[in-house]
C-alpha cells in the first residue's frame, strides 16, 4: 500500500512538473519568436520542366499558413517580419504497386525544395532545409496506361498536383512551426 501510495505522489510530482514544459498539440504550436506577426510568400522558383508547379505549391503554403491562425500572410518580400522562400529542386514520379497485369496503381510521389523562413527585422535564417524531400504515395486509376514521369501522372490525374501541393504545405509548415 505504502509503495503504491509513493508511485502515485511521485507520478503526481512528475506531472505537475511536465505540464509547463511548453508541449502544443501537433500542429499547433510555433517555435517562432512572437515578433513574428506577418509572413511574407513570394511565388517559388521552379527550376523544373513542370509548368506552374511553383504557383500550386506557393499557394498551398500560403493558405495552411493562413490555416494555422496566428499569421498574416502576403504574397510579397517588402513590409513584412519575415520571408519565405522556395525553389523547387526537382519532381518525380516512381510506381510502388502494381495490378495482376503489371500496371502500376500506386506511385510514391517526391518533391524535392530548397525553404528558407528569414527573420527580417533581426536579419537572420530562422528555418531552412536547403534539400527538403516531400515523399507521399498516391492511388491513381491508369485506365490501362503506365506512368512514368511526372508530367503524365499530373496530367492523367486532374487532381493529382492538388493532392500533391496540399500534403506539401502541411510537411513544410509543420516543419517550420515545430522547428524539425
Amino acid at each position: 500500500m505504502r509503495h503504491s501510495l509513493r508511485l502515485v505522489v511521485l507520478l503526481v510530482a512528475v506531472a505537475s512538473l511536465c505540464s509547463s514544459c511548453g508541449y502544443a498539440l501537433a500542429g499547433r504550436g510555433s517555435f517562432l519568436p512572437d515578433t513574428i506577426k506577418v509572413i511574407g510568400i513570394p511565388d517559388f522558383t521552379n527550376t523544373t520542366t513542370f509548368y506552374q508547379v511553383e504557383q500550386v505549391l506557393t499557394a498551398k503554403v500560403r493558405t495552411e499558413f493562413i490555416g494555422r491562425g496566428k499569421y498574416k500572410v502576403l504574397p510579397q518580400a517588402t513590409d513584412v517580419d519575415a520571408v519565405l522562400k522556395g525553389e523547387i529542386l526537382s519532381i518525380g514520379v516512381t510506381p510502388a504497386v502494381f495490378n495482376e497485369s503489371q500496371q502500376a496503381t500506386r506511385y510514391v510521389i517526391t518533391v524535392t525544395a530548397k525553404i528558407e523562413l528569414r527573420d527580417l527585422h533581426a536579419d537572420k535564417v530562422l528555418w531552412q532545409n536547403p534539400a527538403m524531400v516531400f515523399r507521399e504515395d498516391y492511388d491513381v486509376a491508369t485506365a490501362g496506361t503506365s506512368i512514368t514521369d511526372p508530367a503524365t501522372f499530373f496530367g492523367q490525374e486532374a487532381n493529382a498536383l492538388e493532392r500533391v501541393a496540399t500534403d506539401f504545405a502541411r510537411s513544410v509548415v509543420s516543419s517550420i512551426l515545430e522547428a524539425f
